[in-house]
């Protein structure tokens, strides 16, 4: 997973894959769900390894919600929300903003993918306690001075060090090109002769790799908030992942976005709000130079440049995800001195992005967990990404690969550089990974985007379309990362209508969304 392995070994990027149909298809057996009503669950056995299927196996924690009108039933949808992260509880959450024709026609199927959650997961601790105990030590955000960043390799260092004693061989096989196997297993174990597929951030790679490794099996594929996959897999890693997706860019632009409207609804729509556009502009910045001296309680510099890139995400909430409103409360309150109490569920201290995950309280920095519980921890994340993703191989370049973001991003910056820190010392590299080319889709795909996304920014969807050839990208005029999260009506009924009849959007299509914010 680390950079230099990355760099060499890796299987030819248009080999055929492996098609695990020889094997014995698993019949799964569905049970309802418990504490979440009308969905089911089931497990799946699949390959370790689909080159050496008799091998290893592991387990994948499947999830559904039956078609609600099953007597014009079309098939099973399979969705991604992104992250990498766990995405059953995230799938659970986001079922009802899919188009009300989707969930009329389809089983909508989501699963937690290897190596995360409740599938066989990557934990390099032997309880979450010490998982906790790892994760208190570690500066929050990101590092800021000497003493931080120190603290910050070392903690990197000890769990890649961890990770590798614990079960170094699942290091090598959690990556997207696996997962792509996986989805095709799952296909095939849902009784679909081709894939429907809807794939939001992360999920659009997935998506991605999909259709190029099995390009005769899509039905229909929708990619939300897209990422650049040739950007995902560069293999000369000037820069780290993020900062070659451009991520950090988008957040400022989104951020400029927040503070403009924000001054443009007033006092009474946005509380922090200033005169002019650019009195609110320098507002926010005052705030977050007085913080990096002054904190206010858990509140420093770090935690509320992560935590203004996380809210970033989504324009209105959704269940407690954070939002933009909620955002301009608390940087309110931090510009009156006052440490926010009502809104602390919003806060994260992220360690890692969701870059991609759609919805959600929007990290995959996961708190610490409840120590009796087994967890899902941030070397969940870095197993995939560093396995995969090309980053720089020496830790003491991210410091200034660090002030380079802020250069060109702001406070917003220095996240997006440090968070795949970790891949320069990683120990795992992926056995398969595909990495092109991506025309070869015989299906045309939908790519949708919205201009204003903080984390896949709409010149990534641009990319992604013109790389699968055979695509069409609808824009959403808006803010927040992807559609999904962010609903546009327009945008869906678009959607609904490729799923369900093959239709796609006029070319230069581009819808509204429903609901502006700070309205």
């Amino acid at each position: 997973m680390m950079a230099a392995a990355l760099a060499c070994g890796a299987a030819p990027a248009a080999a055929e894959p492996p098609d695990p149909t020889p094997m014995t298809t698993p019949t799964p057996v569905w049970t309802p769900c418990p504490n979440a009503a009308g969905f089911e669950c089931a497990t799946v056995t699949a390959p370790l390894d689909y080159q050496h299927p008799q091998a290893r196996t592991i387990e994948l924690a499947v999830i559904r919600h039956p078609a609600t009108d099953p007597a014009h039933r079309i098939g099973s949808l399979l969705f991604n929300p992104g992250g990498p992260a766990p995405a059953i509880d995230l799938f659970i959450i986001e079922y009802p903003f899919f188009p009300q024709e989707m969930r009329e026609r389809f089983d909508i199927v989501s699963w937690d993918p290897r190596g995360f959650g409740r599938s066989t997961a990557v934990q390099c601790f032997a309880t979450a306690a010490e998982y906790a105990a790892w994760f208190a030590q570690m500066p929050k955000g990101f590092p800021v001075g000497h003493e931080e960043e120190r603290q910050w390799i070392e903690g990197n260092i000890e769990l890649g060090r961890r990770c590798e004693q614990r079960d170094p061989v699942l290091l090598r096989f959690v990556s997207t090109t696996d997962s792509a196997q996986d989805l095709d297993l799952l296909r095939a174990v849902l009784g679909d002769q081709r894939l429907t597929y809807m794939g939001a951030s992360y999920g659009t790679l997935l998506g991605a790799t999909y259709a190029n490794l099995f390009p005769d099996r899509v039905r229909a594929m929708v990619l939300d908030g897209n990422v650049d996959p040739t950007a995902w897999y560069d293999d000369d890693p000037a820069l780290p992942t993020f900062l070659r997706e451009d991520s950090d860019l988008g957040t400022a632009q989104t951020l400029t976005q927040f503070l403009d409207l924000c001054s443009r609804a007033g006092p009474s729509g946005c509380p922090f709000a200033a005169d002019t556009p650019w009195a609110t502009r320098v507002k926010y910045e005052r705030l977050m130079d007085r913080l990096r001296i002054h904190p206010e309680g858990m509140f420093t510099f770090a935690v509320t440049a992560s935590t203004v890139r996380t809210a970033l995400q989504l324009v209105h909430p959704v269940d407690a995800a954070p939002n933009w409103s909620t955002l301009a409360e608390l940087l309110q309150d931090l510009w009156l001195g006052q440490t926010p109490q009502s809104i602390a569920s919003m806060v994260s201290v992220p360690t890692i992005p969701t870059e991609v995950l759609p919805s959600f309280a929007g990290d995959l920095s996961l708190a610490a967990p409840d120590q009796d519980q087994s967890y899902s921890g941030i070397e969940q994340v870095y197993a995939l990404i560093c396995s995969e993703s090309p980053n720089p191989r020496d830790p003491h370049l991210y410091g200034p690969l660090a002030k380079f973001a802020t250069l060109r991003a702001g406070t917003v910056g220095p996240f997006w550089a440090w968070v795949t820190e970790a891949c320069s010392t990683w120990p795992g590299k992926a056995a398969h990974r595909y990495t092109g080319p991506w025309n070869r889709s015989r299906t045309p795909i939908l790519t949708v985007n919205t201009v204003f996304d903080p984390a896949t920014p709409y010149r990534a969807a641009q990319s992604m379309t013109a790389h699968l050839g055979n695509a069409r990208l609808l824009t959403v005029a808006g803010y927040g990362h992807t559609t999904l999260s962010n609903p546009s009506s327009c945008a869906n009924a678009h959607e609904s209508n490729y799923v369900v009849r093959g239709v796609l959007p006029p070319r230069g299509t581009v819808c509204r969304q429903d609901t502006p914010p700070f309205t």
